[in-house]
């Protein structure tokens, strides 16, 4: 009887796949876009497919915590969905511009969720503001990922 012999076990397997991670490859070897100007697009044809409900207008505080003001008009994409079941939330800056500029991916500890939220129109302070405030407290954290020019 032949025996089989593995080049590699399943740790072997992770720690492979780890480093390809690392170097920009997939576990089948693929080189990973980390930039698609595909994914800009659809959300581009998302935006503009949707009307955009601001239900929290800049200066108001919010509903539930009346000493956070939103200091960016924020809303909905109406007609959307999101993984917590309501509209695709937004930001909405005030440059002429309404095409969707960044995306904020939103760890939310308390609701024990996390989603994403676009930023419509923003400019570069507004941003910041819009990521100062998804990671000002130990229950909410988030990462800006900005379009490229």
């Amino acid at each position: 009887m032949r025996k089989k012999f593995s080049v590699c076990n399943a740790d072997d397997d992770l720690q492979i796949a780890g480093i390809a991670y690392v170097l920009g490859y997939d576990y089948w070897g693929r080189k990973m876009d980390t930039y698609s100007s595909d994914f800009w697009k659809a959300l581009d044809e998302l935006v503009s497919q949707s009307k955009i409900i601001i239900d929290r207008p800049k200066g108001t505080a919010h509903p539930r915590f009346p000493d956070f003001i939103y200091q960016v008009d924020y809303g909905y994409l109406e007609n959307t969905s999101s993984m917590d079941g309501a509209g695709i939330d937004v930001w909405v800056g005030t440059k002429e511009d309404k095409r969707a500029e960044a995306v904020m991916c939103i760890v939310d500890l308390m609701k024990k969720d996390s989603e994403i939220k676009i930023l419509i129109g923003c400019t570069e302070e507004e941003k910041e503001i819009v990521y100062k405030t998804h990671n000002e407290t130990e229950y909410m954290k988030g990462i800006l990922i900005k379009r490229q020019q």
